[in-house]
């Protein structure tokens, strides 16, 4: 016969533990001796060690009680089991990704997006550019999935049309010249000549009534007293 203290230290808890067991009825209370105090037998410690390990697997005290007196308990901790392994899973890739964080690799852009952004230097793109596609691309990924994936393979594209390759790279030149500066004019020019090449009359959009393109040009815009004329340049030309 085991004291509540004796039966906590075999089965590793508390002796409070123990009490709340009693009060939710998962381990029956025994009898008490002639002293008044609980003693408990080794069928006691056995049911509380299997109370003690369902509750260490994250198992809901309601539900070990459901579990314990009902049928279908294999069942259920097959379930349970399955319920772990996503648990570790997860936490499993929670610490890749805060592995990669440490590295300063971290990025929850799509690989082909993180590709196209680690080519820009190499054909001539400033690191400001750079930090400003990689900045906008999140904002559009996070907001507009699907939309974000046809319009970023859109966009890549440009990198292999040596043409509009070299208008892309003006846009990013121009960003520290005055407004009125004629080679702003000029590449307005060029900019609604070769989006009217390539799209006609039916240029790329968002869903309707969406904000994110506002926001999208309104950080470019903020950047660059020149990016922001030739914005409205673009939007005169375009209507």
């Amino acid at each position: 016969m085991l004291t509540i203290g004796q039966l906590a230290g075999y089965a590793g808890v508390t002796t409070k533990t123990i009490r709340v067991y009693h009060a939710k009825g998962l381990l029956p209370e025994p009898e008490r001796d002639s002293s008044g105090y609980r003693r408990y037998r080794a069928a006691d410690a056995v049911e509380l060690i299997k109370i003690r390990t369902l509750a260490e697997a994250g198992v809901p005290l309601a539900r070990i009680r459901e579990l314990r007196s009902g049928n279908g308990l294999a069942d259920a901790l097959r379930q349970i089991d399955d319920d772990l392994a996503a648990r570790i899973a997860g936490l499993q890739a929670t610490r890749s990704r805060l592995r990669q964080l440490a590295s300063g690799r971290l990025s929850p852009l799509p690989d082909e997006v993180v590709a196209y952004l680690d080519r820009l230097p190499g054909l001539g793109f400033s690191e400001r550019w750079v930090t400003l596609q990689n900045d906008l691309w999140l904002l559009v990924f996070a907001t507009h999935p699907e939309t974000a994936h046809r319009n970023f393979h859109d966009q890549a594209a440009m990198l292999d049309n040596p043409a509009l390759l070299a208008v892309v790279l003006e846009y990013d030149r121009v960003h520290d010249l005055d407004p009125h500066d004629p080679r702003v004019d000029a590449l307005a020019g060029t900019l609604v000549s070769a989006t009217r090449a390539r799209y006609g009359e039916e240029l790329p959009a968002y869903e309707e009534g969406s904000a994110i393109p506002a926001l999208v040009q309104g950080a470019v815009n903020a950047s660059s007293p020149a990016w922001r004329r030739l914005d409205t340049l673009l939007r005169e030309r375009l209507r």
